[in-house]
């Protein structure tokens, strides 16, 4: 139904910046909630910060004042641009959309709608190094 392509990933000095990339593809409406997520070995996934379609953020306590969450609705995108990184920011980092309404191409039924799927990127790898 969708294609996610994340980006940015990669090696980054404590202190240093970094930004993500989420691109979706897809005969897309809308999508009501677009997020990072990130895990490390052994951990939950947790959240790192949010954007709703009307530009509402939350993040992470953990996070706030260093990362800035951004989308652009028409792209059908979402960046997070981190700085002042540290080695605990060390994760794999996942794009989350949330509530995404289009139409399913893949589908045998022609124009066949759907409404209120939530999809996982891949994951893209951020190691920080001290």
């Amino acid at each position: 139904q969708v294609q996610i392509t994340e980006s940015g990933g990669g090696l980054v000095q404590a202190g240093g910046s970094l930004s993500l990339s989420c691109e979706v593809s897809g005969k897309i409406f809308s999508i009501n909630t677009m997020g990072w997520y990130r895990r490390t070995p052994g951990a939950k996934r947790e959240l790192v910060a949010k954007i709703t379609a009307g530009g509402v953020t939350n993040y992470a306590d953990s996070v706030g004042g260093r990362f800035t969450i951004s989308r652009d609705n028409a792209k059908h995108a979402v960046y997070l641009q981190m700085t002042s990184m540290k080695p605990e920011d060390t994760a794999g980092y996942y794009c989350k959309l949330g509530g995404v309404n289009g139409i399913d191409e893949t589908s045998a039924v022609e124009n066949y709608y759907y409404c209120c799927m939530n999809y996982w990127g891949q994951g893209t790898l951020v190691p920080v190094s001290s």
